[in-house]
């Protein structure tokens, strides 16, 4: 429930802003001038507002679209990543959202249009080039969609071509617009997974891994293509013993003619983005083993990084087509 929502001026009679009132009859709405007076607000606590978060509906007026950090990407030339919200009603310890903002709040921009004429606008600055448009790195694609329903907008706007390939990172169970359309070749759902030990431990407010693999094999069935994101690759004494049955379970249960690709990335934090979360949880196991700082950004040991994800490969190569690409995420 959310008992707040504060609502930009400039946007307040914005129709996708009426709509998202209209689910909220009894949330008081509160009037402002810009987002940034309640979400850059200093001092703030990200763990006690993430325990009664508000919502903000406001107008996003640039940056609609930006460059991937360099190591993210699954195979094109050019990728980049949109967001049209930030945060996520999900509560994953290793979450980098709450190590880089300082407020939990629900941030949706109303002003959709504006990231699709941005997707436009650069497709034709790289005409000819691979491109890959990211949706999810600052919040879940779906999570919120009975709220937001971009991902309805999104199906009915977006700009199809060869060269583009749009993917829709999400742990979410929320994927009726996918449901209700025909698939298409170029949008990827992707699910971020761990093993259901792992998941219990550190994917906090998250649906099941075994409701997560029940929805990918319901997009494959339909035909959508899609992709599994074991990022991140948690290390234990017992990482081998369930990240085999994790992939083993997946690859059996998914209908492997619609895997488009995989990719795996280690535990890691930019360093002050790593000294926030670790204090949020004093002693927590997430956070027990020996990290290390490589250039400015802290993850396991090199030996341990490369073991897991050369056995994960592994797990993998024996299992889909040579057409499947399976990557390494290093994002920073």
């Amino acid at each position: 429930m959310i008992n707040t929502i504060y609502v930009e001026n400039e946007i307040k009679d914005h129709l996708r802003t009426l709509s998202i009132l209209s689910k909220f009859k009894r949330s008081r709405v509160i009037y402002i001038h810009k987002y940034s007076e309640i979400f850059n607000k200093k001092k703030q606590s990200f763990r006690l507002q993430k325990k009664d978060p508000l919502l903000i509906l406001a107008k996003k007026n640039n940056n609609f679209v930006l460059k991937a950090p360099e190591g993210f990407g699954i195979g094109a030339s050019e990728n980049y990543y949109f967001s049209h919200m930030y945060n996520c009603i999900y509560d994953c310890k290793y979450c980098f959202l709450q190590g880089l903002y300082s407020s939990a709040n629900y941030l949706v921009f109303v002003n959709y249009e504006d990231f699709l004429t941005q997707i436009k606008n650069l497709v034709t600055r790289n005409k000819g080039k691979s491109i890959t448009f990211f949706s999810g790195y600052d919040c879940d694609s779906l999570a919120m969609e009975k709220v937001t329903n971009f991902a309805v907008f999104f199906l009915k706007n977006y700009l199809q071509s060869k060269n583009i390939t749009y993917e829709f990172r999400t742990k979410s169970l929320q994927i009726h617009p996918f449901l209700k359309n025909e698939p298409t070749e170029n949008i990827i759902i992707a699910y971020s997974l761990l093993p259901e030990d792992f998941a219990n431990k550190f994917d906090v407010k998250v649906p099941s891994i075994n409701l997560r693999i029940k929805s990918l094999k319901q997009l494959t069935s339909l035909g959508w293509k899609i992709g599994l994101r074991f990022d991140p690759l948690i290390y234990n004494k017992n990482w081998k013993i369930s990240y085999k049955e994790l992939i083993n379970t997946i690859l059996n249960e998914i209908d492997m003619n619609y895997l488009h690709s995989v990719s795996f990335g280690s535990l890691r934090f930019p360093k002050q983005i790593f000294s926030t979360i670790s204090n949020m949880y004093p002693g927590d196991e997430l956070f027990s083993y020996n990290f290390e700082k490589r250039d400015n950004v802290y993850s396991y040991k090199d030996e341990v990084e490369e073991e897991m994800i050369s056995f994960c490969k592994n797990l993998i190569h024996k299992k889909v087509k040579k057409d499947v690409q399976i990557f390494s995420c290093t994002p920073y």
